[in-house]
């Protein structure tokens, strides 16, 4: 493994970008970051809030799921959240664009009808140029917000609600042949599948199914699901929290293997550079992007940045 930067605050989000340079979203500091093919780490664009989730869209702008801002605290150097807390200034999550060229941000969306967004925290496009996204829910001392999956425009023109309810939505990705939406859950290690009917609809499978999807996998004990990607043979991997790795499952449902990181919270994982066998993991509690040698090419997105 290659440590590519440090001193990050919640790093989250990475996008390989066609100059071989990579951006993530600090969450704790609310900003998009890239990091140079020298290393050199610069700001890129000022969100404020929580930006969670980035993914590069089809005018090569920067989309930014942000979650509307946690709480943070250093411990021994390290950035944890404090659950169950909100910011003062929290209002509602939001979808915005980041102009790479600029650092240029419109937000785009902050509710869906009159549902306003609560924290919105990762997003896939898929090849019609729309996206898919989850909103996790914010987590207050005595209740928490229902999880949801929205498919929305990337010129703000129209947002609707794909699932809903759905437990602490995270990570989401598309099949290679674009015809699966995959959501992982945090808090059960569940991950789900819905098949989609056109953009921006799937099938609901119904009872018992909570949320119209079909089960894909469960971890057991103590893991949490983070943020997800896929190889291009169709395999998913998902940033495991506590259990500090990323899992590889495989379509049919098969834990094939648990890669293992330097610290418990490797959030999220995309992939890059030469053929795309290069995999970028961000572990957020230590504040640290790293690079290291994959064994399967990863799936190309639709879009690049």
């Amino acid at each position: 493994m290659k440590v590519l930067a440090k001193g990050l605050k919640f790093p989250e989000g990475p996008v390989a970008m066609a100059d071989g340079s990579i951006c993530c979203v600090e969450i704790a500091a609310g900003r998009v970051t890239r990091i140079g093919t020298d290393g050199v780490v610069t700001q890129l664009a000022r969100t404020g809030g929580g930006p969670n989730g980035l993914a590069a869209g089809p005018d090569g702008a920067l989309y930014v799921c942000n979650n509307g801002g946690f709480l943070t605290r250093e411990v021994d150097g390290e950035t944890h959240v404090i659950h169950g807390e909100l910011p003062a200034d929290y209002v509602t999550g939001s979808i915005q664009r980041v102009d790479p060229a600029t650092g240029a941000v419109t937000t785009l969306y902050t509710h869906c009808g009159e549902v306003p967004l609560s924290a919105p925290n990762d997003l896939v496009f898929d090849a019609a140029g729309g996206f898919y996204f989850t909103d996790f829910g914010k987590i207050r001392k005595r209740s928490r917000d229902v999880g949801s999956i929205y498919y929305a425009l990337p010129d703000g023109s129209a947002i609707r609600e794909v699932v809903h309810p759905i437990a602490n939505p995270n990570g989401i990705g598309l099949s290679p042949d674009q015809r699966t939406l995959y959501v992982a859950e945090t808090e059960t290690s569940r991950l789900w599948a819905f098949s989609i009917v056109e953009p921006g609809c799937v099938k609901k499978e119904g009872f018992p199914s909570p949320n119209g999807g079909r089960l894909v996998c469960g971890l057991p004990g103590y893991q949490r699901f983070d943020s997800l990607a896929l190889e291009a043979n169709g395999n998913l991997c998902i940033g495991t929290l506590i259990a500090g790795c990323i899992t590889v499952i495989s379509p049919a449902g098969e834990v094939l293997r648990q890669v293992g990181m330097p610290e418990a919270y490797p959030t999220n994982i995309c992939f890059g550079g030469p053929d795309l066998r290069k995999a970028y993991v961000t572990l957020s509690h230590t504040g640290r992007l790293i690079e290291l040698d994959w064994d399967a090419p990863g799936l190309a997105l639709n879009f690049g940045a």
